[in-house]
């Protein structure tokens, strides 16, 4: 490409190289761990830290994400990607949380990888919008974890 190019393009924001660092980290020390149960906990540990680290919204909303998941879908596993908690089957993503301060959105996201068996006619919905989680919400999220995973 010349140096005269005018197509706009920035490159990466400052928030998505940062997500990647985020992944290098998550990569390199999951790698130096030994016992697959340690690997578990620590990832479970790192999972709650990060949530707890996030501000009141955002992190009330991923406490509550956390809590059902991890009671309607028990084989999947906490982990962190790129940053944000996000839970596994067999090493692969399967749902994740982006709060919405990290990524300077209006709205926290749920999303769910091509891993999630939520497939429904040529087109269904992958992520989801999220400004609050109540009672319908948490109902609405326990169904989807459980058809990700069936």
């Amino acid at each position: 490409m010349s140096s005269t190019d005018s197509s706009g393009y920035e490159g990466f924001t400052a928030e998505e190289r940062a997500a990647m660092k985020d992944h290098a980290k998550e990569l390199k020390t999951a790698s130096r761990r030994t016992s697959r149960a340690e690997k578990a906990a620590l990832a479970v540990q790192e999972v709650l830290a990060k949530i707890a680290e996030m501000s009141d919204s955002d992190r009330i909303m991923a406490e509550r994400i956390h809590a059902v998941v991890t009671a309607n879908a028990p084989t999947l596993a906490p982990k962190l990607w790129y940053g944000m908690p996000s839970y596994a089957l067999d090493g692969k993503v399967v749902c994740f949380f982006q709060s919405a301060e990290k990524f300077k959105t209006r709205y926290a996201t749920l999303g769910f990888s091509d891993q999630a068996n939520l497939d429904q006619g040529t087109m269904w919905a992958s992520a989801f919008a999220l400004t609050e989680v109540t009672a319908e919400v948490e109902t609405r999220i326990a169904a989807l974890v459980k058809q990700a995973v069936s």
